[in-house]
């Protein structure tokens, strides 16, 4: 399994918009992709820098690859939509589960 984090900086005055996007039409959109085991939306706390945080879990390397293409390990998946809520463009890092 990969763990695939997308973190952005988001507008202040806009992140509570841009998580109700990212719930309700990105993070569905994942739901029924092959090799896609699930997620999670996470917002930094108010007083703190205005970051959000789309962790998710995939099967493997080729699911990765399916969804993000051949750059999955360094590119980030976001849309025009999505791009007018970000002060800088998204980043992604991707970690192997080791236990708990």
């Amino acid at each position: 399994m990969i763990v695939r984090i997308w973190e952005a900086q988001v507008a202040p005055k806009l992140v509570a918009e841009f998580c109700t996007v990212l719930r309700t039409r990105m993070m569905p959109e994942l739901e029924g992709l092959d090799g896609y085991l699930g997620g999670d939306l996470l917002r930094s706390l108010p007083d703190s820098t205005h970051r959000v945080l789309v962790v998710t879990r995939w099967r493997d390397e080729e699911a990765l690859r399916a969804y993000a293409g051949p750059m999955w390990a360094l590119r980030a998946v976001f849309s025009d939509t999505e791009q007018e809520y970000l002060e800088h463009p998204p980043e992604v890092s991707h970690y192997t589960v080791l236990g708990s």
